[in-house]
């Protein structure tokens, strides 16, 4: 409801903050800003001028929160204001930083008050003139000694009376900010969660399992907790040190337990495909469990539940015994590139709660299915991106971390129709779930994350080696990487600004590191770059499961135009001749096409399905993509398909995302992930004479290859790196991750 008090609204330049209706509005229009941004700028605007410190507000905007990292929220908070606002931190109008302190509010505020008030000023004019007025009445009708002393109690009174007016306002501000702060915290914080930290890492710890007791904790050093190369660790509970328990550096994911306590198994990826494998959980040699097999869970000591490949990567849901024997089929997802990584089953064994990747790679929402009898299976949980799941022991709760509105927290839903109800907010973000043996509580990584763009432009050839390019946001590197422009001199790529799924092209000039948004306001969810580097084509969500592909030109000298409205579609890039290449799901499967700039004369370029659309050389003549081979167990093949017509080139023997130079010369291939150990590592391989690629092993580049692999190429540190227009030049996003485990109690 608008507020009538005076001082409720305030104005600075081209805004209007209204304390009342907890809204801020620009030239009229209303303007979404989250709940901290706006208790941040109700604060800052309300002290005229005065230097806030971070400690004050922290205390102000935090101080009931039992974990917040409000050093990050802090700064979250300001960016989003910076970027609402339109403010730059460098030049700023509105939000001025102070050095080790806090941030002080410097545009003149001006606080809009009902007609028997107005603003402080301290000139007055007006006000003096009227009361001066008076006195000289009064003088001349002989009360002059009188007169002076009422004009001068009068002349004090107005000034007096606006100034009390502007900081009551300020006050009223304030206090409707922080009272908005107490009336959510009532209304979302029914029962209160407790936070126990468990690990006190300078980096990052992911994936907790408990074992079978609750007395061993196991997780990931590291800030992935999905096909990492980090090791997994063992922690004593409640105080005992943390012990590395691995040493393998390949792709790993799902440590768990086994039913007594002894083992721990995980999940890893190589060129056999996914396996089991298992280790000590005090340590010592790794030795191969099961192959084919990943998210492997025990049912019971003679029975496990795990997901397998069924051809190409279609993963699904399996039942079988320690041996191997008695496999039977339980679920597998409808679409052939869909992936079920993860089963958690019910303490009865009679459900389970899957993790399963969509046909587009991307995390889908958790589903529900029946280990027993036919039951069909059916989405639960939120609407969102799914990463983990679990169970109370009584069964009548299921429990999930899960992304939405672009952030990731706990919700829980009540066993089987349940409504999804979330137990988590604030700007720290939660995943994974290990369930404490009692229920009343359950153990989480909770942290913080943040990408920024970098670009390594070559010392030696007069540029400046390695940098941090200005941006704010969360850069987003999948499913569309940042490009340079073809002269490498722009650097263009898509950032997250504000909650939600949705991102912003921008673009940043590499000399001079300048930054500003393409399209503003227009969200995509991948982008790609003409070979002129004059358009750019898109895809956006449409509603109702569609999928608008968009073209418009860098300028803006013309209006985008949608080229296609269809479900199914994404990763689009541009042809040689201004067609549009396109990855299109049909029926289940992903299939390579193309049409013209104008949506006409649509066509498949290869009969065969593709699992991904990964690029398009910049000569225009290879798509990249990820191909089944259609052996079950094996992983896809990672090739180069020429759309002129001929067989496709394999580019790596394990999954990977090749990325070219501007001038087609050089093709950055991955080959180490990064870790914590290790920055990761890229062969920047010759592309042969027109991008012939004539250089490449038969078989594909291997994991871990040595440069001496292929003729000509050169290794550098660093894993997915942004090819520029050399060796010499390259970008990558930096991606910062802080988390540790904490035990969060249930209500």
């Amino acid at each position: 409801m608008p507020s009538t008090q005076p001082g409720s609204i305030l104005q600075f330049g081209d805004f209007e903050l209204d304390c009342g209706r907890f809204e801020l509005r620009r030239k009229g229009q209303s303007l979404r800003v989250e709940r901290k941004p706006m208790e941040l700028l109700m604060l800052l605007a309300g002290r005229d001028g005065q230097l806030v410190t971070r400690t004050e507000i922290a205390e102000r905007l935090w101080s009931s929160e039992v974990f917040v990292d409000t050093e990050h929220g802090i700064n979250t908070a300001i960016r989003k204001l910076r970027y609402v606002l339109r403010d730059d931190a460098d030049t700023p109008l509105f939000i001025q930083t102070v050095t080790g302190m806090g941030y002080r509010f410097i545009a003149p505020v001006t606080w809009v008050a009902t007609a028997a008030t107005a603003p402080p000023d301290a000139s007055s004019e007006g006000v003096v003139d009227t009361v001066e007025q008076k006195t000289a009445g009064q003088e001349a009708a002989g009360q002059e000694t009188a007169g002076r002393e009422t004009g001068r109690q009068e002349r004090a009174g107005p000034v007096r009376w606006r100034v009390l007016g502007w900081y009551a306002g300020a006050a009223a501000c304030i206090g409707l900010a922080l009272g908005a702060v107490g009336f959510y915290r009532l209304r979302h914080r029914s029962h209160e969660v407790r936070y126990t930290q468990l690990t006190e890492f300078t980096d990052s710890a992911a994936a907790p399992a408990l074992s079978p007791d609750g007395r061993m904790l196991a997780f990931i050093r590291g800030g992935g907790a999905f096909l990492t190369a980090d090791q997994i660790y063992v922690k004593m509970l409640p105080n005992g040190e943390p012990k590395q328990v691995t040493s393998d550096d390949r792709p790993k994911y799902g440590p768990v337990f086994s039913p007594d306590g002894s083992e721990i198994a995980y999940t890893v990826m190589d060129s056999s495909g996914f396996s089991t494998w298992e280790v000590s959980a005090l340590g010592g040699e790794t030795h191969l469990m099961l192959k084919n097999a990943a998210g492997l869970v025990w049912l019971d000591a003679e029975r496990l539940l795990y997901s397998e490949i069924k051809s190409g990567i279609h993963m699904g849901v399996v039942t079988g015994s320690v041996t191997g024997s008695g496999l039977r089929e339980i679920y597998f997802p409808e679409h052939e590139r869909g992936m079920a990584h993860y089963s958690f089953p019910s303490p009865d064994r009679q459900w389970a709660l899957v993790v399963e990747m969509k046909g587009d790679g991307s995390w889908g929402q958790c589903r529900l299915i029946a280990l027993e009898g036919e039951g069909p299976s059916k989405t639960a949980g939120p609407a969102g991106a799914c990463t983990s799941a679990g169970w109370n022991p009584d069964g009548e709760w299921m429990y999930f971390t899960a992304t939405v509105e672009g952030r990731s927290h706990i919700w829980r839903q009540r066993f089987p129709d349940g409504a999804p109800e979330q137990l988590t907010s604030g700007p720290t973000e939660e995943d994974g779930v290990a369930m404490e043996p009692d229920g009343r509580a359950l153990i989480t990584s909770v942290g913080v994350h943040e990408s920024d763009l970098w670009i390594q432009d070559g010392a030696s050839n007069g540029g400046t080696g390695e940098r941090r390019l200005s941006s704010e946001g969360e850069v987003v590197d999948w499913p569309s990487p940042p490009v340079f422009s073809p002269d490498a001199s722009m650097l263009f790529y898509l950032v997250r600004r504000r909650e939600g799924t949705g991102a912003e092209l921008w673009r940043t000039t590499v000399d001079s590191g300048k930054s500003e948004a393409v399209f503003p306001g227009i969200l995509m969810s991948a982008f790609d770059l003409s070979p002129d580097g004059n358009r750019v084509v898109y895809t956006a969500p449409a509603g109702a499961g569609t999928t608008g592909l968009w073209a418009a030109a860098v300028d803006r000298s013309s209006a985008a135009k949608e080229v296609a409205n269809v479900s199914g579609t994404g990763s689009p890039h541009f042809g040689a001749h201004g067609e549009i290449l396109f990855q299109q799901t049909e029926g289940s499967a992903n299939y390579l096409e193309r049409m013209e700039a104008d949506g006409s004369r649509r066509a498949k370029v290869v009969p065969y399905p593709i699992e991904e659309l990964q690029g398009v050389s910049p000569g225009r003549r290879w798509v990249t993509a990820v191909v089944s081979s259609g052996q079950q167990g094996d992983l896809p093949s990672v090739v180069a398909i020429p759309l002129d017509g001929g067989a496709p080139l394999r580019i790596c023997a394990n999954y990977c995302f090749p990325r070219w130079s501007t001038d087609g010369k050089y093709l950055f291939v991955p080959v180490e992930m990064a870790s914590q150990a290790s920055p990761g590592r890229t062969l920047i391989v010759p592309a042969g004479p027109e991008e012939s690629l004539s250089g490449l092993p038969a078989g594909g580049i291997a994991p871990l290859a040595e440069a001496s692999a292929v003729r000509g190429a050169k290794a550098v540190n660093g894993a997915e790196l942004i090819a520029g227009k050399d060796p010499r030049q390259y970008a990558w996003v930096n991606r910062t991750v802080h988390r540790n485990l904490y035990r969060i109690s249930l209500p």
